[in-house]
């Protein structure tokens, strides 16, 4: 019998697997700390509604979900964002603003597996509540450089594209689009990058022809990659609210640069955001290569908190995944090879130096070291073989001779050498010896 698998599109994570995740999951967690922003958890199964509201029925085939025994419709989250909405939402009046959060947690999508995308995967989300200006954009821009530089990934391996859903509304009904009619060309163009002309398609069929002049307008305006181009394209339509988006766009691009961040950052206006909520700035994160999938994106989305049912605030958010962020290190050399070490090997003698040894390896424990011992007896030698290979920096050897004298034998396992310690005197010889605890 082969026995059992795991299911498809679900990891396990055996421990230098797991040491590499928990790697990934301090470095997010330093950079939103440091940033200012509060940890926070909610329940992995939500009512199906919570989904579907936000997004549509359509989304329920990309979920799991069921109906549980109490007869409720559930769903195994996908995402964080209705979730967190809805915990801002509940106590929005007692939340001191700006509101800055973010989770480190498991995520789940009933879709194919494939390359940078499983069934079940770890996200990193970072929102930011009650503030409207581009302030947050800044601030949340450049905490995903942070997320991602942490490793020790640089400008040439990764790069944030932004973009603006106002700024296609705004030029889309110029050219003479309704508001379904833009939504769904910018259905198309979220596609337009992996499909090319096929992408129009979907729209052509909802809504009719679409006008050869208009189309080469759209394309030419998704291939703006410049702020002075994106200026140049819309100086013929220039209104007061139009001015006033552009001053928010010289705002986020001047605050990134003032962070010494404007090579991380490029214009680009072919990224929309499949998903409908979002209102205003959008932006993801891709390698230099191209050889990976989005690695993080997000964007503003105002109005899902009172979609919700909740008083309205304005919002703004990103998710960066587990997956795609462990390729892109290991692509990069950047993956960490852990060694599960200890630091102290105890060599015991017979079962009277067992016990002796015992309260000096509880001891060590609790201040924080980690050690290791035979459970069983095991000759001296093959003793000294295995604290040798496993790792440590020193053994203490506790034999009938070494207790008869009260002490304790410290052998230093790099260069062998060798000094006898009095044995109410382990603590304070292991710290000088290791450092630190």
């Amino acid at each position: 019998m082969a026995g059992f698998q795991s299911l498809p599109g679900f990891r396990e994570f055996y421990p230098e697997d797991f040491s590499r995740r928990q790697h990934i999951f301090r470095i997010w967690r330093q950079a939103a700390t440091s940033y200012g922003f509060q940890e926070y958890d909610a329940p992995v199964l939500e009512p199906l509604e919570l989904y579907t509201t936000k997004s549509g029925d359509e989304i329920e085939t990309q979920l799991f979900s069921f109906t549980d025994k109490g007869g409720r419709d559930v769903s195994l989250r996908p995402e964080m964002t209705p979730t967190v909405c809805r915990l801002v939402g509940a106590k929005a009046g007692a939340l001191k603003r700006p509101i800055k959060w973010f989770s480190i947690a498991e995520f789940y999508r009933y879709e194919r597996a494939q390359k940078g995308r499983l069934r079940a995967f770890n996200q990193f989300n970072a929102d930011i509540f009650g503030e409207a200006g581009p302030e947050a954009e800044i601030e949340l821009i450049a905490l995903l450089i942070q997320c991602l530089a942490g490793f020790g990934l640089t400008k040439d391996d990764f790069y944030v594209r932004l973009s603006d859903r106002d700024l296609w509304f705004f030029f889309l009904e110029a050219l003479g689009f309704n508001d379904v009619q833009s939504r769904g060309i910018l259905g198309a163009i979220d596609r337009y990058e992996k499909m090319g002309d096929d992408a129009f398609k979907g729209y052509v069929e909802a809504h009719g022809a679409l006008d050869d002049e208009k189309k080469a307008r759209v394309l030419a305006f998704l291939q703006i990659k410049s702020l002075a181009d994106l200026e140049a394209a819309l100086a013929p339509f220039a209104s007061e609210k139009l001015n006033t988006r552009l001053g928010d766009w010289r705002k986020v691009l001047g605050g990134l640069g003032a962070m010494g961040l404007s090579d991380f950052v490029s214009v680009d206006l072919a990224v929309v955001r499949g998903l409908a909520y979002y209102t205003g700035f959008v932006f993801e994160a891709f390698d230099r290569k191209g050889d990976l999938r989005a690695l993080a994106g997000g964007g503003r989305y105002n109005d899902l908190v009172k979609k919700l049912g909740y008083a309205d605030l304005p919002a703004v958010g990103f998710a960066i995944g587990d997956v795609t962020t462990g390729l892109l290190l290991e692509q990069r050399g950047l993956a960490p090879t852990f060694v599960n070490a200890p630091d102290i090997y105890a060599v015991l003698g017979g079962e009277k130096e067992r016990f002796a040894a015992f309260a000096d390896i509880r001891a060590l424990r609790a201040a924080g070291w980690r050690v290791e011992y035979p459970l069983k007896d095991v000759a001296f030698g093959k003793q000294f073989k295995t604290a040798a290979e496993s790792g440590a920096k020193l053994a203490l050897i506790y034999g009938g001779y070494e207790l008869a004298k009260g002490v304790v034998k410290i052998r230093d396992l790099t260069d062998r050498s060798e000094r006898e310690i009095p044995r109410d005197r382990v603590a304070e010889a292991v710290r000088d010896a290791l450092g630190g605890h």
